[in-house]
């Protein structure tokens, strides 16, 4: 018997989870079929790639080289397909894009409506990640594209800028500086700014724009999302900043509140599609970044 595609696919999402039942789901296979191709595959190659007991799974160092070559080949292959389906209409075809979690919630709901007008054939599966995940992702070929926050290092991937937006500094009403129309970050004051937590590139763009050289303290609070941080302002425990693609979900469903546009440099984050170089379904992704731009200006 030939080697085949599954059975690389198996020993690759083994090697990225280290667990075999974890695995065998991520491949949407029962364990006894995952363990059975796994089996075959090493039997195949006379090469023991993994070693496991109830306890734990280890990658052998001959292992390591196979699941490097092993991911060479589905990338290959997946281009192949992919050269193939270039030829067809934009969108006609299955697409997986990566959205991290300060663009997802808000751009979403504005899109998606007009991609189900304008391609009614399109299908999209959505992966919510921070970018750093979303990078790795589209780098191994394990997702087609993701939206990310620019700047971001995404060293030998290509990007496609669809969106460009500033920030606004959200308090409650009858705060200080909140009958103002903008605010520079002088005005702001540093020990009262909650922001999300480490991992969040959004954080590092509000620090960059506001120029300040030290992370404010969440006064003890890991914010994971701008609706906790929100409930955090309403909660009189500080101030925030957020994008304005957030405005009309987090600030102006709450009377409470006031947002005044942060006046520095603009723009203060640039949103972009990223994708590899050798990627043959380009007009998919322009199609669906002029989808995006279309749904954040209407």
């Amino acid at each position: 018997m030939m080697i085949s595609l599954k059975q690389l696919s198996y020993a690759v999402a083994a090697g990225e989870t280290l667990h075999f039942k974890q695995a065998a789901e991520q491949c949407n296979v029962s364990q006894s079929t995952f363990s059975t191709g796994l089996a075959e595959l090493e039997k195949q190659l006379g090469v023991q790639i993994f070693e496991r007991d109830n306890k734990k799974v280890l990658v052998t160092p001959l292992g390591a080289e196979v699941l490097e070559r092993a991911r060479t080949i589905l990338l290959q292959a997946t281009d192949l397909q992919q050269l193939a389906d270039s030829r067809k209409a934009p969108l006609n075809y299955p697409l997986s894009v990566g959205v991290i979690p300060t663009i997802a919630p808000y751009l979403l709901p504005k899109m998606l409506p007009h991609l189900q007008q304008t391609y009614p054939q399109a299908q999209l599966n959505i992966v919510e990640e921070q970018s750093h995940e979303l990078v790795h992702r589209v780098r191994t070929g394990s997702i087609d594209t993701a939206i990310l926050a620019l700047p971001y290092p995404h060293e030998g991937l290509l990007n496609l800028e669809f969106w460009q937006e500033d920030f606004y500094w959200v308090a409650l009403k009858g705060a200080r500086h909140t009958e103002q129309t903008s605010i520079t970050s002088n005005e702001l004051d540093p020990s009262d700014l909650l922001l999300l937590q480490e991992g969040h590139c959004l954080k590092d763009h509000i620090l960059d724009a506001c120029k300040l050289p030290q992370p404010p303290s969440n006064h003890g609070f890991g914010a994971s999302s701008l609706n906790t941080i929100i409930q955090m302002v309403l909660g009189k425990m500080g101030t925030t900043l957020i994008p304005a693609m957030a405005l009309d979900q987090l600030s102006a469903q709450n009377e409470s509140l006031s947002a005044v546009h942060l006046k520095e440099s603009s723009p203060h984050r640039r949103i972009a599609f990223i994708f590899r170089p050798n990627y043959t379904r380009l007009s998919s992704i322009e199609a669906l970044a002029e989808v995006c731009r279309y749904g954040l200006e209407h």
